[in-house]
């Protein structure tokens, strides 16, 4: 006899919609990404998930019901690999350049070049201008939110690093685009940087932030 005999019927019902949910929102996470918010169809989403059309009506009510929680879905497993991943980030100058450079490799292998990442970014270079409302969501909890995170820690290092940096907010938005300048444009046609490339982009990315934000090197008197 399987344990899940012993469960209530009840329990095995909940587990069941959960199950359901999960397919529901996978499905439809790849048929957004193929067909675009305007191309996709509950029909197809539903064949996919292996469940019915008013299955599907049951749980979300509408198609951009559907696809707000398929961003809300992404959100909450990118954020919990992003606080994972600020949480490593330099607390001392010892090695500035070293550590900032092993926190960049990270954000960006985790949080920037993954497969959520890329959907995101497809989708909002096919649908965002037309449908901007759908974005919202995902500029305030995703990059806004990694934004004021990042600003906050650079404003704690500068207390123990030399870093002048008047605007932390900016400082934090700038180190982000450093860090993604690279690899932009093999992200377009769907190539996956490797490690040395990775490597590469942010030692580039970091001496140029901290070219920018180091303070200058103390002047010996004549």
């Amino acid at each position: 006899m399987k344990r899940n005999d012993f469960a209530s019927p009840d329990a095995r019902v909940q587990k069941g919609q959960l199950a359901k949910r999960v397919s529901i929102l996978e499905a439809a996470a790849d048929v957004f990404c193929r067909e675009g918010f305007s191309g996709a169809s509950i029909d197809e989403i539903a064949a996919e998930a292996g469940v019915s059309r008013q299955t599907i009506y049951n749980h979300y009510r509408e198609k951009e019901t559907l696809f707000m929680a398929v961003i809300q879905d992404i959100m909450d497993r990118t954020n919990g690999v992003l606080f994972s991943i600020l949480a490593t980030f330099p607390e001392t100058a010892d090695n500035l350049e070293e550590d900032l450079s092993a926190f960049a490799v990270r954000l960006n292998k985790s949080c920037i070049c993954n497969q959520d990442a890329k959907f995101i970014q497809k989708l909002i270079a096919t649908e965002g201008h037309r449908y901007p409302h759908l974005f919202q969501f995902w500029r305030e909890q995703g990059p806004g939110k990694t934004d004021r995170a990042l600003a906050a820690l650079f404003a704690r290092l500068a207390h123990a690093a030399p870093l002048l940096i008047d605007d932390f907010d900016l400082a934090a938005r700038q180190f982000i685009a450093l860090i993604k300048a690279d690899l932009q444009m093999g992200g377009l046609f769907g190539e996956a940087p490797s490690e040395a490339e990775l490597e590469v982009s942010a030692r580039r990315a970091v001496r140029t932030f901290l070219r920018a934000y180091g303070q200058p090197a103390a002047q010996t008197p004549a």
